[in-house]
């Protein structure tokens, strides 16, 4: 919101947001993880948890991360209409965490039986937090799709301020600076890209729109 109402110059977002505005947005650039511009969508079970495939978690309490969130949302719903189903026939109950974190916390306390969370979250937080996702067990991973990227408004994509942001990004695995901040985020560093790497997400966001 702050971003299209002209508040920020560039902000980094989910990429179902950048979908949805995708002709008042341009790309500013796209981070690198494990080696491509990519990441999954995870849902996730209690560590005890009896169910083995998604199917088992029909009228079952169920995590969502946000509405704006592909791999915390979109992703779920698609695959839900992609069966001919609903979150509110398939499930007992959702809510919203407002938070990925929110979303394995919920699950691994069990608030919730399952959950959707994105799938580079969860795996940083092995690393950076490792007793939250230990109480958890991922019981579905989702096809690729492109990471969440840096975005700006259209018509600020050519502008000196945008331009020194993109190669401040691209530049960053080469100081040691740039580097110690690619390590916080678990990052292999950040890549220019073509709007079409977002192409399954904008096809889920029209299957779930024309459900509605």
């Amino acid at each position: 919101v702050l971003l299209l109402a002209g508040r920020l110059e560039a902000a980094w977002i989910c990429g179902y947001p950048y979908v949805q505005f995708r002709d008042r947005l341009a790309l500013v650039a796209v981070p690198l993880w494990n080696g491509g511009p990519f990441y999954r969508s995870y849902i996730i079970v209690g560590r005890d948890s009896r169910a083995r495939s998604f199917a088992d978690l029909r009228g079952t309490i169920h995590a969502f991360s946000d509405p704006d969130s592909n791999s915390g949302y979109l992703v779920t719903m698609a695959l839900l209409h992609r069966q001919g189903e609903s979150p509110g026939r398939f499930f007992r109950h959702v809510f919203f965490t407002y938070g990925h974190r929110n979303v394995i916390r919920a699950v691994g306390r069990g608030l919730a039986h399952g959950g959707s969370v994105d799938g580079y979250v969860f795996e940083v937080l092995k690393r950076t937090d490792p007793e939250l996702p230990a109480a958890c067990r991922i019981l579905r991973q989702s096809e690729l799709f492109g990471f969440p990227p840096v975005a700006c408004r259209q018509e600020l994509a050519e502008s000196d301020a945008i331009r020194t942001l993109r190669a401040a990004l691209l530049s960053m695995p080469e100081t040691a600076t740039g580097r110690r901040v690619l390590a916080l985020l678990s990052l292999d560093g950040f890549t220019m890209a073509e709007p079409g790497l977002f192409d399954a997400i904008a096809e889920n966001a029209r299957l779930v729109a024309r459900a509605v």
